[in-house]
């Protein structure tokens, strides 16, 4: 079967289909991913096919920073950048899909789930974070971890869960809609209602769920229209660390990882600052991880070592403890290691998995960007470090999810929904 994988966004939104296209890979299928052109290289690395869709995962980050953590103004942050390339990335899109025979899209490539309409061939979602599929079980990520003060089971948790994806879809809904109905207009399909497919989305459509199910249990009221898989891991098993890092790890004692991805918008001297002043106030050392975050170039104590990208799978299960601002695939990567997870979200489903986190006992309460100090972060190095508990509960949400093969899952599941 031809496979078309729809997707966009920062590294973290197209990885995981990237790792979900080799399993269907080498499950016979033939897969294209039509992504933005500066993951080209990665694409075609991994041995898939490529589509070039014009978009800039720098520039989405930070037009998507200035919303932080308010999921109204990230819904319009999503519009706002969309709207200028609609018809380019719906013709790049549609070109992807020709002579195609299923789609499988993201939520930022939800322009292949109308394609796939038009085409009439199978279309499948694949989601890394809860969304819009309503459960009492937990929240929608779109608005980010639950109050405070709301207990974590009981009637009135259930009623607020269930809550929050009303609200995120019409937040969504209603600030994308223009654009929906544009690409509907224009793929000669019938207009949506004024408040959206929801209805009808949950009872019909099938969704590919990219978590582990011992961090989110399946919903029953899911049944079998939406499937968790277990994470969708892409591991580098031939990727050679540097000497000099290899001589750090083995120079002490295991340092803490302190990385924020792709978030593009800090002030990396501020940052880097502070982080070195937070490891000094608790004694440990420290691997710094330069990437996009752009980690500061200032001076650097014996006791840190600044590293370009280093493989998750290879560097967590080396630390003592892994801070990070909580995307969904950095966040399983810690916990697939099983060592204690830092988060500081900067978006509203980063606040959600670090509120996950802290729930399953596996980390200290999320601390966002915006309140974070070195007196902050070194209350939660130590306590992340010192914890017994917390170190054991780590350990063992780490066994349960290095017994899962997600990608497996995934791949099977996609065939049920195709083929029935």
């Amino acid at each position: 079967m031809r496979i078309t994988i729809t997707t966009a966004g920062s590294r973290g939104d197209v990885q995981p289909y990237i790792a979900l296209g080799l399993g269907l890979k080498d499950a016979g299928h033939e897969v294209r991913v039509a992504t933005y052109a500066p993951f080209e290289g990665f694409v075609r690395g991994c041995g898939l096919d490529y589509h070039r869709v014009t978009g800039d995962p720098d520039v989405v980050v930070s037009d998507l920073l200035k919303a932080g953590l308010n999921p109204i103004r990230f819904a319009r942050a999503f519009r706002q950048f969309f709207k200028p390339i609609l018809e380019l990335n719906l013709a790049e899109y549609q070109e992807a899909c020709q002579g195609t025979e299923a789609v499988i899209y993201s939520p930022v490539g939800f322009y292949g789930n109308y394609i796939a309409e038009e085409m009439r061939i199978p279309a499948v979602g694949g989601a890394v974070q809860p969304l819009f599929d309503r459960t009492h079980r937990f929240p929608s990520s779109l608005l980010g971890r639950p109050p405070d003060k709301l207990p974590v089971k009981g009637p009135l948790t259930g009623f607020y869960n269930h809550l929050t994806y009303f609200a995120a879809e019409q937040v969504f809904w209603q600030t994308m809609r223009p654009i929906v109905s544009e690409v509907r207009r224009q793929l000669n399909l019938v207009p949506l209602p004024f408040f959206g497919p929801f209805t009808a989305v949950n009872r019909n459509r099938p969704i590919l769920c990219g978590w582990s199910p011992s961090v989110l249990p399946q919903p029953p009221e899911w049944r079998d229209r939406s499937s968790t898989t277990g994470y969708w891991f892409l591991d580098r098993p031939g990727w050679r660390p540097p000497g000099e890092l290899v001589d750090f790890l083995e120079s002490g004692p295991s340092p803490v990882s302190v990385g924020f991805g792709s978030m593009n918008d800090v002030d990396s001297e501020e940052v880097t600052t502070l982080v070195l002043e937070a490891l000094r106030r608790t004694g440990q050392r420290g691997i710094l991880l330069a990437g996009w975050s752009g980690i500061g170039n200032i001076d650097l104590p014996d006791e840190v070592f600044k590293a370009d990208e280093v493989p998750h799978e290879w560097l967590f299960k080396r630390v003592r403890a892994a801070i990070h601002h909580g995307g969904a695939g950095t966040t399983a990567a810690s916990l697939r290691a099983g060592v204690p997870t830092i988060t500081v979200p900067f978006f509203p489903d980063q606040a959600f998995w670090g509120w996950r986190v802290a729930t399953l006992g596996a980390g200290p309460e999320p601390t966002p960007h915006v309140k974070l100090s070195a007196e902050r972060l070194a209350e939660k190095i130590s306590k992340a470090t010192t914890d017994a508990e917390m170190r054991k509960q780590a350990q063992l949400l780490g066994e349960k999810i290095r017994a899962e093969d997600g990608v497996s899952q995934a791949v099977e599941t996609f065939h049920r929904y195709v083929r029935a």
